[in-house]
Formats: structure tokens, C-alpha cells, sequence
């Protein structure tokens, strides 16, 4: 292995700098927007206690940006996502995912724990009977998803029963296909019963 020069040294650690005050930069930029409006319904550290609106602290930057788009371009419809986000820019969306990417949610005991059962049960098993696969294959053993899926740990369970309903009702399409494959087969009391195990996990 040839041995690094000063100059690359150099033009290494410069690189290095630029990307640290561009990353500082978004993020001053995101909790200047976050404190102008994202707060009042989400937090102001993305701990939102509404089921109306979703916990932000520790989800994923690049799933947040995805929602931020989809609610900018009218897949995913919300009037009052849409005028929030409408003057927002694709470097903004994920400045402010990697925002709140980076806050903590501590999970909740759930106030349901045979609910909370049952949904376990769902989320690692499925319901063979009417054809529910196992969430486990997709969102992973400890409901963290991946930067294209959500984490649905922490999340607030009505929450999690009302995207599943809108899934099932075909009122969200923004996101892929299985979720409505999926969602149509459950029923009230396994989504109910899949955010009372998520949410504390």
C-alpha cells in the first residue's frame, strides 16, 4: 500500500470539514423549521402524545423525507401536511429527517397487556387462518424497519391502528402494495392489538 501524501492528507481533512459545517449547516436549517411549525402537532422533540400525529424522534431520516414528498406531491394526502410542507426542498425533507432521526423515544409499558399479547403474537406469526403474514419479515424482530420502511417502535399504538385502517381502506396508497395486501386481511382487534405491542418495544 503506497503511503498517503501531505496533499491528500490534506484534501482528506478539508473534505472532512466542509461535510462537518454542511451537516452542521442542515442542521441548524431543520430546527429552525422544526421550531416554526413542525412542533406543534409532532413535539418539540418529536414525542407527539396525539394519535393524530406520529412520533418523529428516532425515525428513520430517509423515511421521513419519503413522507415529506409524498404529502408535497399530493401521494399521500393530509391538507395540513400539504401546506406545511409545500415550500420545503428535497435537502430540507431529509435535513429534517436526519433531525429527528437522531432523538430518542423511550418506549412506554403498554396499558393493554393482553392486547399487547396478541399482537405480539401477529407481528411474529401472522394469522395463518385468514392469511396475515408475520410484520417480523419486514419491519424486523425489534420493529426498527430499515430507511425504506418505518420504525414502529416507540410509535404511539392509536397510531399505528390508524395507518393500518387507512392501509386496509385503500385511503393511504403512497407506499408499496403489501401493506394493502396485508391490511386487508386483518382485522379491528389485530391492528389494535400490533400498535399495543410495537409501541412499547
Amino acid at each position: 500500500m503506497r503511503p498517503i501524501t501531505l496533499t491528500a492528507a490534506l484534501t482528506l481533512l478539508t473534505l472532512g470539514l466542509v461535510n462537518t459545517a454542511w451537516a452542521q449547516a442542515d442542521e441548524v436549517r431543520a430546527k429552525k423549521i422544526a421550531g416554526g411549525s413542525c412542533f406543534l402537532c409532532h413535539g418539540a422533540k418529536g414525542e407527539s402524545t396525539s394519535e393524530m400525529f406520529p412520533r418523529l424522534a428516532g425515525q428513520h431520516a430517509e423515511y421521513i423525507a419519503k413522507q415529506l414528498n409524498a404529502f408535497q406531491i399530493g401521494e399521500r394526502k393530509s391538507s395540513a401536511m400539504a401546506e406545511m410542507v409545500k415550500n420545503l426542498k428535497p435537502d430540507e425533507m431529509l435535513a429534517l429527517g436526519r433531525y429527528y432521526e437522531k432523538m430518542n423515544a423511550a418506549p412506554e409499558p403498554s396499558k393493554e397487556p393482553l392486547l399487547a399479547s396478541l399482537g405480539e403474537y401477529i407481528y411474529h406469526n401472522g394469522n395463518k387462518f385468514s392469511g396475515v403474514p408475520a410484520c417480523v419479515s419486514c419491519h424486523g424482530e425489534y420493529a426498527q424497519g430499515t430507511n425504506a420502511l418505518p420504525r414502529l417502535a416507540t410509535q404511539i399504538p392509536a397510531y399505528i391502528h390508524s395507518q393500518l385502517k387507512s392501509f386496509n381502506q385503500r385511503k393511504r396508497t403512497n407506499d408499496n402494495a403489501v401493506m394493502h395486501m396485508v391490511a386487508e386481511k386483518m382485522t379491528e382487534l389485530e391492528m389494535i392489538a400490533v400498535g399495543e405491542y410495537v409501541s412499547a418495544k
